[in-house]
């Protein structure tokens, strides 16, 4: 019978207990984000880009039931060409390890998965936000709401552009969940350089970051998540002449096609792909590779700082827990 226990890989174990850095990595986008058979390829890229800046990628994944912080290779395997993968956000946890499903995590539960296990900095490529027509809709990602609840460190490139960059903004600002541009005051749009919208604060350096995430634990008063900002050089963007035209059409093709909730994102990803013959594919291992660079400095220079401290809390979810094996 399954014991339901969140499982650590042995490397992720590991470094852990050795305060190492540690990064966590979703598998969504190995199941449902890039196409077959790239998806193997570039997750083990992302894992490895993590190892060259000095920390230990820990991929999240449920498999068979049982979720894994730190999925080996033959896991991540799994997750990248069986069929039948779920999509897992944090409410469909407890069901799927109940089904005793192969699953593939997202932001959001990668992210409360992660800093349940003590890991704070998380690298993913664009996050999810507030859908267009979300007025009438009342589509928004459960990035969102929790991100303003879990205290962790979030690489990204923006939003998707697919998406409604200012409402996502708005909600961000309510729901209290801080953001800074990475060498930048106006937010990305993921495809894209610049979204078209200030920010009011930006750091220039993986260390001001781990400051950032060292003066929120010390002041005890803000539990939710930091969002890094972290855009493409404008040369290594998606023309946006070339992005605007493809999200015009995409756009249509949803309103003609009746596509709606969940689906929405993959339809216009898929739309991206093939509409620019690929160019979108590059952007966004680019973006990805990026930003799992980025991660690992800054879990590098937050395990440095914390080294200099004699004393440190226990990782949430870590001590005198019962939930977790090894």
């Amino acid at each position: 019978m399954n014991s339901f226990h969140t499982r650590l890989g042995v490397e992720v174990a590991a470094a852990l207990r050795d305060r190492r850095p540690v990064v966590a990595l979703e598998s969504t986008i190995v199941s449902h984000g890039l196409p077959r058979p790239d998806n193997l390829r570039v997750a083990r890229e992302i894992e490895q880009a993590v190892r060259a800046a000095g920390a230990v990628p820990a991929t999240i994944g449920m498999v068979a039931g049982q979720l894994v912080v730190g999925l080996d290779d033959a896991e991540l395997t799994r997750l990248a060409t069986v069929d039948g993968v779920s999509k897992l956000s944090v409410r469909d946890l407890a069901i799927a390890a109940a089904a005793g499903a192969d699953g593939a995590t997202t932001v959001a539960a990668t992210s409360a998965v992660a800093a349940a296990a003590g890991i704070g900095v998380f690298a993913t490529g664009g996050l999810g936000g507030v859908h267009r027509e979300a007025a009438a809709t009342f589509d928004e990602s459960a990035d969102l709401g929790t991100l303003a609840r879990t205290p962790i460190a979030v690489v990204c490139a923006g939003v998707k552009s697919i998406l409604d960059v200012g409402s996502t903004l708005e909600r961000l600002e309510t729901l209290g969940v801080a953001v800074v541009g990475y060498r930048t005051r106006r937010f990305p749009g993921f495809y894209l350089t610049d979204a078209g919208f200030d920010l009011d604060w930006s750091v220039d350096s993986p260390g001001q970051v781990a400051d950032v995430l060292a003066a929120r634990d010390a002041q005890g008063v803000h539990g939710g998540g930091l969002i890094v900002a972290n855009p493409l050089p404008a040369d290594e963007q998606l023309d946006p002449a070339l992005h605007d035209r493809t999200l015009a059409e995409g756009l249509a093709l949803l309103e003609r096609d009746g596509v709606t909730g969940k689906a929405v994102t993959p339809y216009l990803l898929a739309h991206f792909h093939s509409a620019t013959e690929g160019a979108s594919l590059a952007v966004n291992v680019r973006i990805i590779l990026r930003n799992a660079d980025l991660a690992a400095r800054i879990a590098v220079a937050a395990a440095d700082r914390a080294a200099a401290w004699p004393l440190r809390a226990t990782p949430p979810g870590r001590a005198g827990s019962s939930s977790w094996a090894t």
